[in-house]
């Protein structure tokens, strides 16, 4: 295990997503305009749709769990770092269906319907990422 400290102050941030926003997109766009380099964030609403995601570490491989209906967004939870210098959205989302189940995974995409409410937490300093040789995939690495 490894650990950094993220001494400061941090801000909070209300978004408000508007109906038809892509969520990574329009997140990571933010992240970039914003500068920031270190969040982590939580959220409730609704998507049209998503696409999830489970990683097989035997194919180094995320199947895809398509959802083309309407959902409730349960809990989505994530955070920000920078991956190449760049802003890089880390999300999971558990959303259900009209008939009670549930789909969780990581988010591939999603579209919101009708709004998508994100407290965005920016905290000091940066959260860098490093592709890990054995995943194949940009995980955190702590300086």
């Amino acid at each position: 295990m490894k650990a950094q400290t993220m001494d400061g102050c941090a801000s909070v941030r209300l978004l408000v997503f508007a109906e038809d926003d892509e969520v990574l997109p329009e997140l990571t766009a933010y992240a970039r305009s914003e500068g920031i380099g270190a969040a982590h964030f939580t959220g409730i609403g609704a998507f049209s749709g998503a696409t999830l995601g489970h990683f097989d570490p035997a194919t180094r491989v995320y199947g895809e769990i398509v959802i083309d209906r309407q959902v409730e967004v349960i809990a989505l939870t994530g955070n920000i770092g920078l991956h190449d210098g760049a802003p890089r959205v880390h999300a999971h989302a558990l959303v259900g269906l009209p008939d009670g189940s549930t789909r969780a995974g990581h988010l591939v995409a999603a579209r919101v319907r009708p709004t998508l409410e994100l407290f965005v937490t920016v905290l000091p300093g940066e959260i860098r990422r490093r592709m890990d040789e054995a995943s194949g995939l940009p995980l955190i690495n702590p300086d």
